[in-house]
């Protein structure tokens, strides 16, 4: 099992990789084709894009297919088009491979995560489930350093290139160490569309858009943040990035545990409280220099709790349409990434500081606060999910 978890963390990094390098690397992409920052910014939002989009189309098409089958499948069309993306030769093209990338990622963690929950010892599934997000954030904390060096110091190509070979070695680790398990046989195509006729599904899709919003208006803007109100040297940058990256990589394995010991709708109520008084002190404290570098990491790890229990709460809510509800969780954090990202950025335009993005944070953390407690009473509780 341990093997199985670790192909599977493989593809959390390469996929980490592929989403978040984009924004160390992004000025030089825009020097190497002559176009301005914001417009090169379009290959972020596709990318979200293609996730959302993939998610649930992968997944309902492969449904039918063998798990094992399914992740070979995803992972081959991360190489070709992660490939692709890296010799595009022009902006337009560019813009279409950066689209398909984005498509397996959502089917990869969908489909990685009821496995790594049926692979695990009964009570620690949302343990396994965060070994395989383990590699995402060992992607923030290591693999994003050494793209954007890449990047940096010779051509984002070969950033996307070797990705892209990240990928191959993630084929591989699943073809070895995956076992063959069987393709689930009682539900269809139409069957698994029949959980977003239920007003829960709906609800969980609300508070992960919502909800991790709040970590997204933090991340969105740390740097601005940083070097603008804690004056920070923007060399000094990179370093607290690291930090962000170490603290998710803990909060993640946190959270897994979390879950598992008091269940994963009172964990994600603890995660989002605990994220929304940690961005209030972060507002408060952003003048303080030392305490940036502190709250960086603090930050991290409160904010990554999140992951494993909110997958959690799609599988054991969306009985006979697990995978594409855990997809469909990997869409919602994308859109989680859009809308504080976008709500994140609106006081920065109305001229106020770089630390008031996460008073915007603050709320949407609280937003996910209050509707994990409804989820909690009307369906756990009185549901008996």
């Amino acid at each position: 099992m341990n093997k199985s978890l670790i192909a599977l963390a493989f593809g959390g990094l390469a996929i980490g990789m592929t989403e978040f390098t984009m924004m160390g690397i992004l000025p030089d992409i825009a020097n190497d084709l002559k176009i301005e920052i914001p417009t090169a910014g379009h290959l972020i939002a596709l990318y979200a894009l293609g996730v959302v989009v993939g998610a649930p189309i992968l997944v309902l098409f492969t449904g039918k297919y063998p798990p094992k089958n399914v992740l070979l499948f995803l992972m081959l069309l991360f190489v070709a088009f992660n490939g692709l993306f890296a010799i595009a030769p022009e902006y337009n093209t560019l813009l279409i491979s950066r689209f398909l990338s984005g498509l397996p990622h959502g089917a990869f963690f969908g489909v990685g995560s009821v496995v790594a929950a049926q692979l695990a010892g009964k009570g620690k599934e949302a343990q396994a489930i965060s070994i395989m997000f383990t590699g995402m954030t060992i992607a923030n904390l290591a693999g994003v350093p050494i793209g954007t060096y890449i990047g940096h110091h010779y051509s984002w190509r070969y950033t996307y290139l070797f990705i892209s070979l990240l990928g191959l070695l993630t084929f591989i680790a699943v073809y070895y160490w995956l076992p063959k398990i069987e393709a689930n046989q009682e539900g269809n195509l139409f069957g698994q569309l029949n959980f977003f006729k239920r007003w829960e599904a709906w609800l969980l899709v609300a508070i992960i858009s919502i909800g991790t919003g709040g970590l997204f208006a933090w991340i969105s803007y740390i740097a601005p943040m940083v070097t603008n109100v804690s004056k920070i040297d923007p060399n000094r940058v990179p370093f607290i990035m690291v930090l962000v990256g170490l603290g998710m990589f803990f909060g993640n394995l946190f959270g897994g545990k979390l879950a598992d010991t008091i269940s994963p709708t009172k964990a994600a109520i603890a995660s989002f409280l605990s994220m929304a008084l940690c961005l209030v002190i972060v507002y408060l404290t952003a003048h303080i220099e030392w305490m940036a570098y502190v709250m960086a990491f603090t930050t991290g790890l409160i904010a990554f709790t999140i992951g494993s229990p909110l997958q959690m709460m799609l599988i054991t809510t969306a009985k006979g349409s697990e995978t594409l509800a855990a997809a469909a969780g990997q869409a919602s954090f994308n859109i989680g990434n859009t809308l504080g990202a976008f709500f994140g950025g609106i006081p920065i335009t109305l001229g106020f500081a770089y630390n008031t993005p996460v008073l915007i944070g603050v709320g949407m953390a609280s937003v996910g606060v209050v509707l994990s407690f409804i989820f909690l009473r009307f369906v756990v509780i009185k549901k008996g999910v």
